[in-house]
């Protein structure tokens, strides 16, 4: 495979590793073109035999991934154009997206520095582990401040991760969650120290490409099936929850509108994000 021609993704693949870079500036938002990267990624991926590890990783170390695009809440129907025909029905499109990377046959790593809110977080959620650089990376599902809640894939993901009663306080408290909570939580493996995050990753993935051919797709099978004895994803349930608050009411999106013309979506305003959404008054509280 090639792996060429993404207009917001750097890939590069050797020794039956991909590295996966994610560059859509100024914050690696999650919006049509990086989707549409992500999903074509991820078909070419999938029916790749000589590919066993990919790494998720960002070309800006302020920035993971910032969300989903805002402008998906002014225009609903730009989300939807973006169905997968061959995917689940049931699902929205970033479910779908998020599933298709969470059902790889590849084992993947999320390597988290900088912000991973929303979109971001769930994006990360997906990948079957992940590694973060301590004090230098933030997490957070700040989406009830918009008026809805996680629904790429989020409630559930989360819930498989840190658990229910964890799971309500990083949704329903919207609060940006450093690496030493977040690693405690489970909502990552581990954090260690920035200088030491390429170099434990990059061993990690090198490791596991280097087991014998099949051993680490029948893991993965092996570990799923006990998963789906307990607790699997059940993303219908959340995508009919998530219609009940998207497309949002007008006042809701009025107040986006406010949010990005005080900085949402730039570098300076995602900085401090969860504080500009606060500072935008609801227009009613009925």
């Amino acid at each position: 495979m090639s792996y060429s021609e993404y207009g917001t993704l750097l890939v590069r693949a050797e020794s039956r590793i991909a590295w996966v870079t994610i560059d859509n500036p100024p914050v690696n938002t999650l919006d049509a073109a990086l989707a549409g990267d992500l999903r074509r990624f991820a078909d070419e991926a999938a029916s790749d035999d000589g590919l066993d590890v990919i790494v998720f990783q960002s070309a800006n170390p302020e920035f993971f991934s910032a969300h989903a695009d805002f402008e998906w809440s002014f225009d609903p129907g730009s989300l939807t154009a973006l169905v997968d025909a061959d995917a689940d029905p049931a699902l929205n499109p970033l479910q779908q997206l998020n599933e298709r990377l969470r059902t790889l046959p590849q084992v993947t790593i999320a390597k988290l520095r900088g912000y991973a809110r929303a979109g971001g977080a769930e994006l990360a959620m997906a990948a079957d582990m992940r590694f973060a650089a301590a004090d230098r990376t933030w997490l957070s599902q700040p989406e009830s401040l918009m008026g809805i809640f996680p629904g790429g894939g989020g409630t559930q993901y989360l819930n498989r991760l840190v658990g229910r009663a964890r799971a309500l306080e990083i949704v329903l408290g919207a609060e940006l969650f450093d690496t030493t909570v977040a690693e405690r939580y489970g909502w990552i493996n581990r954090a260690m120290p920035d200088e030491s995050l390429d170099a434990f990753v990059d061993a990690l993935a090198r490791r596991i490409a280097g087991l014998p051919k099949g051993v680490t797709a029948a893991a993965k099978e092996a570990l799923d099936a006990a998963e789906a004895s307990g607790f699997v994803p059940y993303l219908a349930e959340e995508a009919a929850a998530h219609a009940k608050v998207y497309p949002s009411p007008d006042d809701v999106v009025e107040r986006l509108r406010v949010v990005m013309d005080h900085g949402g979506q730039t570098r300076d305003g995602e900085l401090r994000l969860e504080r500009l959404l606060e500072s935008v008054p609801w227009a009613h509280r009925s």
